[in-house]
């Protein structure tokens, strides 16, 4: 590979740290997916070796209100805080939030501090006044899906089951969705940003399967929260779930 388009493709890679992670559990994956939760933890505490906190004192990220119109950026800005403060009583600076949508509510407020330190000294202001807490700010955050990507290779070798065949050895079709809350609202801070999104990508051409593009790769599912929790629009969630399915 020349030397352009290496430094061309440094451009969609994203940093992940190694170690001592922060875990903020998900609303949605608590409720209908448990063992997903626990599976992760699972493979990084005794697979992996890593120190990961998962702190029994947290709540929700306010995530589907706000993005409802039902919570206000303030009480998002105050819970958000809270949360943050917990992880720097911890003694941990990487963030890892369970959902893709707390991982964009979390990037979503800490870029906007970062461009607006009176909104960051507010948040700060709200948290004392309603808990008497302190916190900083994450150096790093990352999903879930981040780390199995950065540690994919040194999980091969542990997994009972690659993903190929068992009859014919030839690897397993297949394909991906990646979610717009982790790809598309700050497309810099995923792998491979909005364009070539490749953190379930990767796994998968790690794990011996082969990846089929398809024309709505990076179709919206549909959920969309607004649409999905007002009855009446949920045809439009429905209509966008059939067509990337089909």
């Amino acid at each position: 590979m020349s030397e352009i388009p290496k430094r061309f493709w440094n451009e969609y890679q994203k940093e992940i740290a190694d170690d001592h992670y922060f875990y903020e559990r998900s609303c949605i994956r608590q409720t209908f997916f448990p063992g997903s939760e626990a599976a992760f933890l699972k493979i990084l505490r005794e697979e992996l070796g890593k120190d990961i906190k998962d702190e029994a004192n947290q709540h929700t990220c306010t995530g589907i209100g706000y993005h409802s119109d039902v919570v206000p950026i303030e009480t998002t800005m105050t819970v958000v805080a809270r949360l943050f403060s917990l992880m720097t009583e911890d003694g941990y600076e990487n963030y890892v939030p369970s959902c893709v949508t707390s991982f964009g509510v979390f990037t979503e407020m800490v870029e906007m501090w970062k461009h607006d330190p009176a909104l960051l000294e507010k948040a700060r202001k709200y948290l004392r006044e309603a808990t008497g807490r302190e916190f900083e700010l994450p150096k790093n955050i990352a999903h879930p899906s981040d780390i199995i990507f950065k540690f994919r290779n040194e999980l091969k070798p542990k997994m009972k089951y690659q993903l190929l065949n068992r009859f014919t050895g030839k690897p397993l079709r297949a394909v991906e969705h990646v979610g717009c809350h982790y790809a598309k609202i700050f497309p810099e801070k995923g792998v491979g940003k909005s364009e070539f999104p490749h953190v379930l990508s990767g796994m998968i051409e790690a794990w011996g399967g082969e990846v089929i593009d398809y024309p709505e790769r990076r179709h919206c599912c549909g959920f969309g929260f607004r649409q999905y929790l007002v009855q009446e629009n949920r045809g439009y969630s429905v209509a966008n779930s059939k067509k990337k399915f089909e």
